[in-house]
């Protein structure tokens, strides 16, 4: 047997184990979140007797950073003030917006200047001045120099009041119990230091008075596309994760925090772009190496819905920056993966993080690549080949299945038929070309990553969604 037979060998058996250990970890995780959600349902017949603790939830410090929101940020700051939760405060922090984010949140909420004394644990850029709204004396409003969403959080932390902080994008909505649900770990149980909640694509849905009032899918594909990936991953991704104790993100548009587990950590790193999960990560690495017992919670049925993105430039550019911000988590924080103590997160979530998420890109696709050519040159048999699709590709469509699956289980977001046929339509079609080009914007995130280019967040380009919806159940005409 030559060597360059040995050498093809070896590659297709590569790439066959690699893509079954992949959807492998993905259907155990499946199992993870199907049994805990299985416990959640059972909650949930209790859900409607009265609750032992009602009304005596710990205060919330809501934290809102925003630059350049003023197409959304009024209606998401109406849509909070509605929560029904017994005292919580919010802080919108103005992070040096350049349109008139902060003009609308003065006309919207009459702000006036606030001086007032506060503690600066964590260093941040500048602050300009603090509001107080005179409608709302639990809206206040930080001016500040920019320094990135990681700066406004810690400015947001350092103003706070509460010993619980939850962290919202400038563009979500809440639904008005999503706040009570997603503190309940840490009513359950003392060493809860974090909990996140489900985010969800508002694109399609109906908003009126700051709140969403009709579910529905958008209209335009790549956001349908975006539907079942959050379904995806927030379902039986973190779900299976939080099971073990092992989740390693939870997103920056819906976290609750322990005020100070994070002042402790250090507050989120500024010199990342993925400073949730960076944050995260960190703060398992920093606990377990204390040996302090702790937990890091995911509720699904607490939902924040927001804005995805309905263009490719902007899609792209997002998920540039998630991979980026994923590989700069990891590599700040390899000292969990060799950890004594690491357990499940470091033993089990970092390495699969660091095989399947981080360099998933660069073997998936350089998978697809080597098998296309190896069948065209006959390098392979046909039934290598097909047998390598159904892997690839068939148990990808099973995945994407099982997460619409749990979804109809448990909450029935999406109870009408169409809109069923239409996900349905979605999990079969973004296997075939929408999760190759999603690898291949990750692969540039990976080599930004590596060659380290500047990285900045950047502008959202956003339809306004929220707000142009909430004027047509107004009656008003939005603008062209």
């Amino acid at each position: 047997m030559s060597f360059d037979h040995l050498l093809v060998e070896f590659i297709t058996w590569f790439v066959f184990c690699y893509f079954i250990a992949l959807n492998v970890g993905y259907l155990t995780l499946n199992g993870f979140a199907l049994r805990a959600l299985r416990r959640k349902g059972q909650e949930m017949f209790m859900a409607e007797l009265p609750r032992a603790y009602s009304g005596l939830e710990p205060p919330v410090s809501i934290l809102v950073p925003a630059y350049n929101e003023e197409a959304s940020i009024a209606a998401s700051i109406r849509s909070m003030l509605q929560l029904s939760y017994a005292e919580f405060e919010i802080i919108v922090v103005n992070d040096g917006s350049t349109d008139a984010t902060l003009e609308v949140l003065k006309r919207e909420f009459a702000l006036l200047p606030f001086p007032e004394a506060y503690r600066r644990q964590i260093p941040t850029r500048e602050v300009r001045q603090v509001y107080r709204s005179t409608r709302y004396p639990n809206v206040r409003v930080i001016d500040k120099v920019n320094g990135g969403k990681a700066d406004s959080l810690n400015a947001g932390i350092n103003v706070s009041r509460y010993p619980l902080f939850c962290g919202v994008d400038a563009d979500s909505i809440l639904q008005r119990d999503s706040l009570s649900k997603v503190t309940e770990p840490f009513l359950r149980d003392p060493t809860v230091v974090a909990a996140g909640g489900t985010v969800r694509v508002a694109n399609g849905c109906q908003v009126s008075g700051g709140f969403l009032t009709r579910v529905g899918l958008p209209s335009n594909t790549l956001a349908l596309f975006q539907v079942v990936e959050y379904l995806r991953a927030f379902l039986f991704g973190r779900l299976g994760w939080s099971a073990m104790n092992g989740m390693l993100i939870i997103s920056g548009a819906f976290g609750v925090f322990r005020k100070d587990a994070v002042v402790l950590a250090g507050g989120y790193r500024v010199n990342t772009i993925g400073e949730d999960m960076e944050l995260v990560v960190r703060m398992h690495r920093l606990l377990r190496a204390r040996r302090q017992p702790y937990r890091i919670e995911f509720v699904p049925d607490p939902v924040c819905w927001t804005e995805a993105p309905e263009d490719l430039r902007t899609l792209r550019n997002q998920r540039i920056r998630w991979q980026r911000g994923l590989a700069e988590s990891l590599t700040a924080n390899w000292g969990l993966m060799f950890s004594r103590n690491g357990g499940v997160p470091g033993r089990v979530a970092f390495p699969f993080m660091l095989l399947f998420e981080w360099l998933g890109p660069l073997v998936e696709l350089g998978g697809y690549a080597f098998m296309i050519f190896a069948f065209f040159t006959g390098l392979i048999s046909w039934q290598a080949f097909g047998a390598f699709l159904f892997v690839a590709i068939g148990l990808g469509i099973l995945l994407s299945a099982s997460g619409l699956l749990l979804e109809e289980m448990s909450f029935h977001i999406y109870p009408r038929g169409k809109q069923l046929l239409a996900l349905g339509a979605i999990v079969i079609l973004e296997n075939f070309g929408y999760r190759q080009i999603n690898a291949w914007w990750r692969l540039i995130g990976m080599w930004r990553w590596a060659t380290q280019r500047e990285a900045s967040w950047g502008a959202m380009q956003r339809r306004g969604t929220v707000k142009d919806a909430e004027r047509a159940a107004d009656g008003t005409k939005p603008p062209n």
